[in-house]
Protein backbone atom coordinates (compact mmCIF):
# COMPACT_ATOMS: atom_id res chain seq x y z
CA UNK A 1 0.00 0.00 0.00
CA UNK A 2 1.51 3.53 -0.88
CA UNK A 3 2.41 5.35 1.61
CA UNK A 4 0.13 8.87 1.79
CA UNK A 5 1.96 12.12 3.12
CA UNK A 6 0.03 14.51 4.99
CA UNK A 7 2.13 17.77 5.52
CA UNK A 8 -1.14 19.50 6.04
CA UNK A 9 -0.49 17.81 9.54
CA UNK A 10 2.85 19.70 9.86
CA UNK A 11 2.34 22.98 8.52
CA UNK A 12 -0.44 23.50 11.00
CA UNK A 13 2.09 23.66 13.65
CA UNK A 14 5.20 24.47 11.50
CA UNK A 15 5.15 27.88 13.89
CA UNK A 16 6.30 25.52 16.97
CA UNK A 17 9.13 24.25 14.66
CA UNK A 18 9.79 27.78 13.84
CA UNK A 19 10.69 28.73 17.59
CA UNK A 20 12.59 25.48 18.15
CA UNK A 21 14.81 26.52 15.44
CA UNK A 22 14.67 29.95 16.60
CA UNK A 23 16.15 29.00 20.25
CA UNK A 24 19.05 26.93 18.39
CA UNK A 25 19.62 30.03 16.59
CA UNK A 26 20.11 31.52 19.98
CA UNK A 27 21.90 28.65 21.60
CA UNK A 28 24.02 28.06 19.00
CA UNK A 29 25.63 32.12 18.69
CA UNK A 30 25.88 32.37 22.26
CA UNK A 31 27.75 29.32 22.45
CA UNK A 32 29.67 30.09 19.41
CA UNK A 33 30.78 33.64 20.87
CA UNK A 34 31.47 32.23 24.10
CA UNK A 35 33.17 29.12 22.76
CA UNK A 36 35.78 31.39 20.69
CA UNK A 37 36.64 33.07 23.97
CA UNK A 38 37.19 30.27 25.55
CA UNK A 39 38.99 28.94 22.29
CA UNK A 40 41.63 31.75 21.94
CA UNK A 41 42.32 32.16 25.69
CA UNK A 42 43.59 28.34 25.60
CA UNK A 43 45.41 29.05 22.23
CA UNK A 44 47.32 31.92 23.98
CA UNK A 45 48.03 29.90 26.58
CA UNK A 46 48.91 26.79 24.90
CA UNK A 47 51.41 28.48 23.38
CA UNK A 48 52.47 31.50 26.24
CA UNK A 49 51.40 29.89 29.47
CA UNK A 50 53.30 28.60 32.40
CA UNK A 51 53.82 25.19 32.53
CA UNK A 52 51.26 24.26 34.61
CA UNK A 53 48.42 26.29 32.81
CA UNK A 54 49.42 24.75 29.72
CA UNK A 55 49.27 21.28 31.17
CA UNK A 56 46.20 21.95 32.45
CA UNK A 57 44.71 23.29 29.03
CA UNK A 58 46.10 20.13 26.86
CA UNK A 59 43.86 17.83 29.42
CA UNK A 60 40.99 20.24 29.05
CA UNK A 61 41.47 19.95 24.92
CA UNK A 62 42.05 15.90 24.97
CA UNK A 63 39.38 15.08 27.32
CA UNK A 64 36.72 16.98 25.38
CA UNK A 65 37.92 16.20 22.00
CA UNK A 66 38.14 12.34 23.16
CA UNK A 67 35.06 12.09 24.51
CA UNK A 68 31.15 12.18 22.93
CA UNK A 69 29.19 15.56 23.24
CA UNK A 70 26.16 13.93 24.41
CA UNK A 71 28.21 12.03 27.02
CA UNK A 72 29.59 15.84 28.04
CA UNK A 73 25.96 17.03 28.03
CA UNK A 74 25.04 14.59 30.65
CA UNK A 75 27.88 15.13 32.86
CA UNK A 76 26.69 18.62 33.46
CA UNK A 77 22.98 18.22 32.94
CA UNK A 78 22.87 15.22 35.52
CA UNK A 79 26.21 14.88 37.23
CA UNK A 80 26.69 18.61 38.40
CA UNK A 81 23.28 18.82 40.58
CA UNK A 82 24.91 16.04 42.43
CA UNK A 83 27.66 18.41 43.05
CA UNK A 84 25.12 21.41 44.25
CA UNK A 85 25.31 23.14 40.98
CA UNK A 86 21.78 22.86 38.85
CA UNK A 87 21.32 24.06 35.29
CA UNK A 88 18.27 24.16 33.61
CA UNK A 89 17.98 22.37 30.30
CA UNK A 90 18.60 25.00 28.10
CA UNK A 91 21.70 26.63 30.71
CA UNK A 92 23.33 22.94 30.53
CA UNK A 93 22.84 22.80 26.59
CA UNK A 94 24.62 26.35 26.37
CA UNK A 95 27.29 25.38 28.79
CA UNK A 96 27.94 21.98 27.14
CA UNK A 97 28.08 23.68 23.26
CA UNK A 98 30.54 26.55 24.98
CA UNK A 99 32.84 23.67 26.77
CA UNK A 100 32.73 21.39 23.44
CA UNK A 101 33.29 24.00 20.94
CA UNK A 102 35.91 25.87 23.38
CA UNK A 103 38.03 23.04 23.06
CA UNK A 104 38.19 22.63 19.57
CA UNK A 105 38.57 26.07 18.64
CA UNK A 106 41.60 26.07 21.15
CA UNK A 107 43.41 23.65 18.41
CA UNK A 108 42.50 25.54 15.43
CA UNK A 109 43.36 28.72 16.81
CA UNK A 110 46.36 27.36 18.05
CA UNK A 111 47.39 26.38 14.36
CA UNK A 112 46.95 30.33 13.27
CA UNK A 113 49.10 30.86 15.89
CA UNK A 114 51.49 29.18 15.10
CA UNK A 115 51.32 30.05 11.21
CA UNK A 116 52.61 33.92 12.52
CA UNK A 117 56.10 34.32 11.32
CA UNK A 118 58.66 34.61 14.16
CA UNK A 119 60.15 37.78 12.55
CA UNK A 120 56.95 39.64 12.33
CA UNK A 121 57.12 39.10 16.21
CA UNK A 122 60.65 40.49 16.46
CA UNK A 123 59.61 44.07 14.30
CA UNK A 124 56.83 44.40 16.46
CA UNK A 125 59.16 44.24 19.18
CA UNK A 126 61.54 46.27 17.98
CA UNK A 127 58.54 48.77 17.67
CA UNK A 128 58.50 49.39 21.09
CA UNK A 129 54.56 47.33 21.01
CA UNK A 130 53.68 46.38 24.13
CA UNK A 131 52.84 42.67 24.47
CA UNK A 132 49.31 43.25 24.48
CA UNK A 133 49.85 44.71 21.66
CA UNK A 134 51.68 42.53 19.79
CA UNK A 135 49.36 39.67 20.86
CA UNK A 136 46.13 41.40 19.68
CA UNK A 137 47.86 42.78 16.34
CA UNK A 138 50.46 41.04 15.42
CA UNK A 139 49.89 37.45 16.71
CA UNK A 140 45.73 37.18 17.15
CA UNK A 141 44.08 39.20 14.15
CA UNK A 142 46.60 37.45 11.54
CA UNK A 143 45.94 33.90 13.04
CA UNK A 144 42.31 34.16 13.51
CA UNK A 145 42.01 35.45 9.82
CA UNK A 146 44.56 32.53 8.70
CA UNK A 147 41.69 30.42 10.43
CA UNK A 148 38.86 32.11 10.44
CA UNK A 149 37.53 29.05 7.24
CA UNK A 150 38.18 26.88 9.51
CA UNK A 151 36.29 28.19 12.89
CA UNK A 152 33.16 28.79 10.42
CA UNK A 153 33.14 25.15 9.60
CA UNK A 154 33.58 24.23 13.23
CA UNK A 155 30.84 26.73 14.35
CA UNK A 156 28.32 25.39 11.62
CA UNK A 157 28.59 21.88 12.70
CA UNK A 158 28.06 22.88 16.28
CA UNK A 159 24.84 24.24 15.49
CA UNK A 160 23.86 21.04 13.54
CA UNK A 161 25.42 19.07 16.62
CA UNK A 162 23.00 21.24 18.91
CA UNK A 163 20.35 18.39 17.89
CA UNK A 164 21.82 16.52 20.92
CA UNK A 165 20.56 18.69 23.69
CA UNK A 166 17.16 17.34 22.74
CA UNK A 167 18.37 14.88 24.79
CA UNK A 168 17.57 16.49 27.95
CA UNK A 169 14.62 18.44 26.37
CA UNK A 170 15.64 22.04 25.50
CA UNK A 171 13.28 23.19 23.34
CA UNK A 172 15.43 23.49 20.29
CA UNK A 173 14.42 22.21 17.01
CA UNK A 174 14.96 18.49 17.59
CA UNK A 175 13.07 18.65 20.63
CA UNK A 176 10.10 20.50 19.20
CA UNK A 177 10.62 17.87 16.31
CA UNK A 178 9.94 15.13 18.63
CA UNK A 179 6.97 16.54 20.72
CA UNK A 180 5.56 17.25 17.43
CA UNK A 181 6.07 13.67 16.76
CA UNK A 182 4.36 12.00 19.40
CA UNK A 183 1.25 14.34 18.67
CA UNK A 184 0.66 14.02 15.03
CA UNK A 185 2.79 10.10 14.64
CA UNK A 186 3.65 11.89 11.21
CA UNK A 187 7.54 10.97 11.36
CA UNK A 188 8.74 10.73 7.87
CA UNK A 189 6.44 14.63 7.29
CA UNK A 190 7.99 15.78 10.37
CA UNK A 191 11.62 15.27 10.36
CA UNK A 192 11.73 15.87 5.92
CA UNK A 193 10.37 19.89 7.21
CA UNK A 194 13.02 19.30 9.91
CA UNK A 195 15.83 18.69 8.12
CA UNK A 196 14.79 21.38 5.39
CA UNK A 197 15.26 24.19 8.60
CA UNK A 198 19.01 22.67 9.25
CA UNK A 199 19.43 23.10 5.45
CA UNK A 200 18.26 26.57 5.75
CA UNK A 201 20.01 27.15 9.56
CA UNK A 202 23.35 26.05 8.03
CA UNK A 203 23.22 27.93 4.55
CA UNK A 204 22.16 31.27 6.98
CA UNK A 205 25.80 30.56 9.35
CA UNK A 206 28.14 30.03 6.33
CA UNK A 207 26.74 33.46 4.15
CA UNK A 208 26.27 34.72 7.77
CA UNK A 209 30.07 34.16 8.32
CA UNK A 210 31.29 35.16 5.03
CA UNK A 211 29.58 38.42 5.88
CA UNK A 212 31.00 38.92 8.83
CA UNK A 213 34.47 38.00 7.26
CA UNK A 214 34.28 40.36 4.70
CA UNK A 215 33.66 43.16 7.38
CA UNK A 216 36.09 41.56 9.84
CA UNK A 217 39.29 41.10 7.79
CA UNK A 218 38.37 44.23 4.58
CA UNK A 219 40.56 46.30 6.37
CA UNK A 220 43.36 44.07 6.72
CA UNK A 221 43.38 43.02 3.35
CA UNK A 222 43.11 46.29 1.91
CA UNK A 223 45.99 47.31 3.38
CA UNK A 224 48.20 43.68 2.56
CA UNK A 225 47.18 44.67 -0.88
CA UNK A 226 48.30 48.43 -0.40
CA UNK A 227 52.08 47.10 0.92
CA UNK A 228 51.95 44.39 -2.35
CA UNK A 229 51.29 47.28 -4.52
CA UNK A 230 54.01 49.46 -3.11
Amino acid sequence: MPYEFHFELVMQSLDRLLWGAALTIRLSALAMVLGLAVGVCAAVILKNGPAYARAVVRAYVEIIRSTPFLVQLFIIYFGLPSLGLQLDANGAALVAMTVNLGAYAAEIVRAGIGAVHPSQLEAAQALGMTRWQVMRHVVLLPALEKVYPALASQFTLMMLASSVVSAISAEELTAAAHLLDSETFRSFEIYIVVMVLYILLALLFRFSFWVLGQIVFKRRRRLGAVRMGA
